[in-house]
């Protein structure tokens, strides 16, 4: 409806240029009001005012005029009688304190069971913006109050104007957001919504739909009960109702409580049908209207899912409803507005194994590869971010190269302008460089290289996910070659000084692989990089410790002077000892490998003896873990060669529960303990104490092992309890 097509009855309103709005509400501003309050401010405010309401007199005088006094219930009767709707549920006015209170509560204990997985910083409460009663306010913030006023109490076709008039004003701008609020505008917009009258439905939605992009609007249309409604309109046979509808659900269901409002009251099952709203509309099917409405409605529902599926409880919700195979579906269409949402959906809930596994099933990874050579850029970041949280599987990621999928995302890592899509292309590089066929793709498609120069003047966000891509990468003696060529161990070192948990992970062990070379040791011990990998040791993240101790390990083993540098580490020795204190299973098999390559010199296992590791080695013992037995059995192999410590081991009780490493599945696990069990058997007590424990039986068992050096551990162990034994028997007939 045009704004020539309406006439409007022009009265003089006597009292109104002078009557200041009765229902301000407080909007917060930075700007102090106390110098505002002088009296040549408030006239002129006042007169401001004023000119105000004379210039909307002449477009908006309706007869109806309205109370600002009047009660809710007064307004659900007027509203119900001029639009011929039911509203059948009041909304009871509960005082802001107690409604918080309560609001508060009740999220206390529903986030104890809290469904979230990937939560946004807009969980947070958001600070209440109002403003000051004098403050400077804007024209529209004083006319959209009047077109409230008239929403209220106007008939059906001058609420129809109003919400056109309304629609007219820059929504996006927050004083008119905030202005529709402040005058109780959100309430009626969402009172409309119960209406039977399809128009000012439309309309509200359309108002609704542009100013809950405020994260205060989008809590305060939860808190009046806006979803449910919403949720109620997407069973419309009108598709613009229904678009409309999930849109507005799609910017409200940005935070924990708004999803879970959707969720139980059967909101992801309604969105899921409209993914598959053509198949079941009564429209004609000729029209070419009736396709782009189809692919609307379904580009809406996905956008409301995508919001929704930010929570893990949702993304079971939408599984079961049988979202997957029509997010596949809808995958395959060509338009580019309905595939980022779709992929966006995809994305969050390749979060969980489950949806992996249905992912693998409908084939949808053959259709994100396809899609990453797409020009545009924002769907290429999503399924670069889909591919990443996908490729933790390894059919994953065999599925990604044999689909083509490794050079479109090789390629797309020169085009660094936009920072998001690196983060998500270098993302799904490091898992897909898990697989070492992958690796050697990318080595060819030139990509170590690339990956080689993102190391400086990136955000943290692609750093932690190319550091993470060369430590994969890494593992290969080629790519370790390339790496220093193109001069990255330095960039990688300068990395280890970092704050961020997840980088300090990826760059230790990515400078942990480099170590193994002896020409990269040397650059990395001439940069001061094992010290900064020792104070790493200090980290009081389990992760980087755990990280950090296993890049020693080839750190010591191809130093020139390891027994030396070890010792040069002021503390360093004793430091390493006390976190065998630790809870931390892969901490305590990381600290272990260290003592291991630390015992090979006899100086420093002297020094480790002295600051007690034998009973600290011994306390572990009793422990289920085959990696960490595995580790502390070569520990307890290399600090038998010193002293006494043979005899400590026995006294401390920790040669009995070795026997038991024996009865693993690891081959691994057997060849360390039988050689801790032949260096312990050189001491009789011990001897005594394996066989009483059953270690013959088994140690036989083993001789015949393929394993070389498991054959002569076990043989040698059952050769000293046998000569011990032998001993013992001559001495008794003798």
């Amino acid at each position: 409806m045009s704004k020539q097509e309406i006439k409007f009855s022009e009265q003089p309103q006597k009292d109104q240029p002078n009557e200041a709005p009765k229902e301000e509400v407080a909007i917060t501003h930075k700007a102090s009001v106390t110098s505002r309050k002088s009296t040549q401010e408030k006239n002129r405010i006042n007169l401001g005012r004023s000119q105000l309401t004379k210039r909307l007199e002449p477009s908006l005088n309706w007869r109806t005029s309205v109370s600002s006094k009047e009660s809710r219930n007064t307004l659900r009767d007027t509203q119900v009688e001029k639009h011929g709707g039911k509203l059948e549920k009041s909304r009871s006015s509960v005082s802001p304190g107690r409604a918080q209170l309560i609001r508060k509560s009740v999220e206390k204990i529903e986030e104890i069971i809290s469904d979230s997985s990937s939560e946004s910083e807009e969980d947070e409460e958001q600070p209440d913006h109002r403003q000051e009663a004098n403050a400077d306010l804007p024209s529209e913030y004083w006319q959209i109050q009047k077109l409230v006023k008239y929403l209220k109490g106007g008939n059906q076709t001058a609420t129809v104007i109003a919400l056109c008039s309304m629609k007219d004003f820059n929504l996006a701008q927050e004083t008119c957001q905030l202005a529709i609020r402040d005058v109780g505008g959100l309430e009626v917009l969402i009172n409309l919504l119960e209406t039977d009258e399809v128009k000012c439905k439309i309309g509200s939605l359309k108002i609704l739909k542009e100013i809950s992009h405020n994260p205060q609007i989008r809590r305060n249309i939860v808190d009046l009960g806006g979803l449910p409604v919403m949720v109620n309109i997407l069973d419309s046979p009108h598709k613009s109702l229904k678009c409309l509808a999930a849109e507005t659900i799609a910017n409200v269901a940005k935070f924990r409580r708004a999803r879970r409002v959707v969720r139980r009251h059967g909101g992801i099952t309604k969105l899921v049908a409209l993914l598959d709203c053509g198949k079941h509309s009564g429209e004609p099917a000729q029209s070419s209207l009736y396709e782009t409405r189809d692919v609307e409605v379904a580009r809406c529902g996905a956008l409301a899912l995508w919001s929704c599926s930010k929570s893990y409880a949702n993304k079971e919700a939408i599984r079961k409803a049988g979202g997957i195979p029509l997010l596949a579906r809808l995958l395959k269409t060509s338009h580019e507005n309905m595939l980022i949402p779709v992929v966006g959906t995809l994305q969050e809930c390749a979060s969980e194994e489950n949806y992996r596994a249905a992912i693998k099933a409908e084939r949808i990874i053959e259709n994100l590869v396809k899609n990453l050579n797409s020009e545009n850029e924002q769907l290429q970041e999503h399924c670069a971010m889909a591919i990443y949280q996908c490729a933790e599987d390894e059919e994953t990621r065999d599925l990604v190269r044999l689909h083509g999928g490794l050079k479109p995302l090789a390629s797309l890592l020169n085009n660094t302008d936009n920072k998001e899509r690196l983060a998500a292309v270098t993302g799904a590089i490091w898992k897909c460089s898990i697989s070492k066929e992958n690796v050697t793709k990318f080595r060819e498609y030139k990509a170590i290289e690339t990956l080689v120069g993102l190391l400086t003047d990136q955000p943290e966000e692609v750093l932690v996910n190319v550091v993470g891509a060369l430590g994969e990468c890494c593992q290969e003696h080629e790519n370790r070659v390339i790496i220093r060529r193109c001069g990255g161990i330095q960039p990688l070192v300068n990395l280890l000084v970092g704050i961020n948990q997840a980088l300090l992970v990826n760059v230790t062990k990515a400078v942990g692989a480099c170590a193994v070379e002896p020409e990269s040791m040397m650059i990395i011990d001439r940069l001061d990089g094992v010290r900064l990998l020792w104070s790493l040791l200090k980290n009081p993240h389990p992760d980087v410790k755990a990280s950090a101790a296993w890049a020693l390990c080839p750190c010591i083993q191809n130093a020139k002077d390891a027994g030396e540098m070890v010792r040069s580490f002021v503390g360093g020795l004793e430091l390493v000892v006390n976190l065998l204190k630790s809870d931390n299973k892969e901490v305590l098999a990381s600290v272990c490998a260290v003592i291991t390559n630390i015992a090979k010199d006899q100086e420093n296992l002297a020094v480790i003896t002295d600051h007690g590791v034998v009973p600290l080695l011994s306390k572990l013992a009793n422990t289920n873990n085959d990696k960490l037995r595995r580790h502390l059995a070569e520990t307890i192999s290399r600090c038998c060669m010193w002293g006494r410590n043979r005899v400590a081991f026995g006294e401390h009780k920790a040669v009995a529960p070795l026997v038991r490493y024996l009865k693993s599945n690891d081959t691994n696990v057997h060849r360390a303990t039988a050689q801790a069990l032949y260096q312990l058997s050189e001491d009789a007590d011990n001897c005594v104490t394996m066989h009483e424990n059953g270690a013959v039986k088994l140690l036989l068992d083993m001789v015949g092992s393929p394993d070389e050096e498991l054959q002569e551990a076990a043989a040698g162990c059952i050769s000293n309890i046998r000569r011990l034994a032998l001993a013992i028997e001559k001495a008794r007939y003798s």
